[in-house]
C-alpha cells in the first residue's frame, strides 16, 4: 500500500501518470476519499502525473486526533510534496481540499502553477455547526450524519438515478475514523480565508455546481472577486461533489486549463489541440469532422487542430469564456450560421450564461446592423428553443 510520511502524518497516496509529466495534484472533500477524483484522472493521466492523496484521517491515511486547522491541511500537502520530491504542482481540491489548496498557494505562492477549487469556499459558517457536526459523529458515529449530508453531496435526481454510486459513497463515509472526520469539521468551521487569498498569485480556475447546496454559486462568486484573475465556471445539473455528478464536464474544465497553463505537457500540438477541440466542441461533432475529412482534407482539419486550436484557443492569455463570446459575435457580424450554431451550446458549456449570450447579441447588433441582430436571435431560437423558454419562463 503506497503510503507515506507527510507533515509527520502517515498518508495514504496513488500516482499515475508519466513520471516525468507536468504533477497534478487532487485532494477530495471531507467525509470522502481520493476515489471521487477517478475519472479526472483516468482522463488526464496520459498528459499528467496525477496524484491524489487521502486526507488526513480519511480513507487509508492516518487519524490524529488533535486540533486540527486549514493550515495543517495545507502542511500536509507540503509534506506529500516534499516526499515525492516534487518541487511545483498544479493543484485541485474539492470542498476541503479546495480550502487548503487555498492555504497552501497563499503559504507557497512558488509551488503552485496553477490553482484549481472545485466547489469551495474562504469561509463555510457557522463555527457552531461544525462544532455541533463533530460532536454528533463523536457521541453517534458516522451513520448518524449520513442522511443528513447526501442531499447536500448530489442532486436527487442524480441520488435516484446512482444508487451503486451513492452506497459507494455511505460505506466509505461510514467507514471514516470519527475522530479524523471531527477534526476537520472543526478545522472548516475555525478557517477564514477571506483576507488572505488575495495573495494568490497562481493562475486559478473556480468550478462550482450550479445547485450546491453546501458551497453555492455565490461563495464561489465571491472567491472569485477576491483572488485576482480568478476564473470561474458554473457546471449545470450538478451539486456539490461536482466531480463524480458530471464527472465530463469537470473534466474538460480541468484539462482546458492545464493545456492553457501548460504547454509543455507531453503531447504533440495536434493532441493537444485536438483535447481542446473535443473539450469546447464535443467529441461527437469532432469525430464527425475527422471521420468526414478523409485523405483529400485531412490536411486541412491538422491545420486547424494544430493552429486554430491549439495555437489560439490553447493561448492562456484569454479565458476559454471569453474566447466563446468574441467566437459567436463575429459569427453574427459576419453572417455565418453554421458555425455560430456548432458554437453556440459549447459557449454555454464554457460558462456563458443566456444573459451574457443576450448582451453580447445586443452589442454586436449595434454595430454590425439590425439585420444581424435579427439573425442571432432567430439561431438562439432555433438551437436553444427549451432554454430560452426556460429563461422566459423565469423572467416572468
Amino acid at each position: 500500500m503506497p503510503t507515506l510520511l507527510a507533515n509527520g502524518i502517515e498518508h495514504f497516496y496513488e500516482s499515475s501518470g508519466p513520471a516525468n509529466a507536468p504533477v497534478v495534484v487532487f485532494a477530495h472533500s471531507v467525509g470522502c476519499s481520493l476515489e471521487i477524483w477517478e475519472a479526472q484522472v483516468a482522463a488526464l493521466g496520459d498528459r499528467y502525473r496525477c496524484i491524489r492523496y487521502d486526507i488526513r484521517g480519511h480513507g487509508r491515511s492516518a487519524a490524529v486526533d488533535i486540533p486540527t486547522t486549514i493550515d495543517d491541511l495545507a502542511a500536509d500537502l507540503g509534506g506529500l510534496l516534499d516526499a515525492l520530491e516534487i518541487e511545483r504542482a498544479h493543484i485541485a481540491g474539492l470542498s476541503i481540499g479546495g480550502m487548503l489548496g487555498q492555504a497552501f498557494a497563499v503559504a507557497h505562492p512558488e509551488r503552485v502553477k496553477s490553482l484549481m477549487l472545485v466547489s469551495t469556499t474562504a469561509l463555510l459558517p457557522t463555527l457552531e455547526f461544525w462544532a455541533t457536526r463533530a460532536a454528533t459523529v463523536r457521541a453517534d458515529g458516522m451513520a448518524s450524519v449520513f442522511d443528513a449530508v447526501i442531499p447536500r453531496w448530489f442532486t436527487p435526481d442524480f441520488i435516484d438515478r446512482e444508487p451503486a454510486i451513492i452506497d459507494g459513497f455511505r460505506q466509505r463515509f461510514a467507514a471514516t475514523d470519527v475522530a479524523g472526520y471531527a477534526r476537520c469539521c472543526e478545522a472548516i468551521g475555525g478557517m477564514d480565508l477571506r483576507e488572505r487569498i488575495g495573495a494568490i498569485a497562481a493562475p486559478t480556475l473556480i468550478v462550482v455546481g450550479a445547485d450546491d447546496p453546501a458551497t453555492p454559486p455565490a461563495m464561489s462568486e465571491d472567491l472569485r472577486q477576491r483572488i485576482p484573475h480568478a476564473e470561474m465556471v458554473v457546471i449545470p445539473d450538478a451539486s456539490h461533489i461536482v466531480s463524480v455528478e458530471s464527472p465530463d464536464a469537470v473534466t474538460a474544465q480541468l484539462a482546458a486549463f492545464l493545456a492553457r497553463h501548460e504547454p509543455d505537457a507531453p503531447n504533440s500540438a495536434f493532441v493537444r489541440g485536438l483535447a481542446i477541440r473535443r473539450e469546447v466542441l464535443g467529441d461527437a461533432y469532432v469525430e464527425r469532422s475527422l471521420a468526414r475529412a478523409g485523405a483529400f482534407a485531412m490536411p486541412w482539419q491538422d491545420f486547424i487542430t494544430r493552429h486554430a486550436w491549439n495555437d489560439v484557443w490553447g493561448d492562456p492569455t484569454l479565458p476559454r469564456k471569453t474566447r466563446s463570446l468574441l467566437t459567436l459575435a463575429m459569427m453574427v457580424a459576419l453572417h455565418r450560421e453554421e458555425e455560430f450554431k456548432i458554437h453556440l451550446k459549447p459557449a454555454l458549456g464554457n460558462g456563458v450564461s443566456l444573459e451574457e449570450l443576450r448582451a453580447m447579441i445586443l452589442q454586436t447588433g449595434i454595430y454590425a446592423g439590425i439585420p444581424a441582430g435579427n439573425a442571432a436571435i432567430r439561431w438562439v431560437r432555433e438551437e436553444l428553443g427549451d432554454e430560452i423558454a426556460a429563461f422566459e419562463a423565469r423572467s416572468d
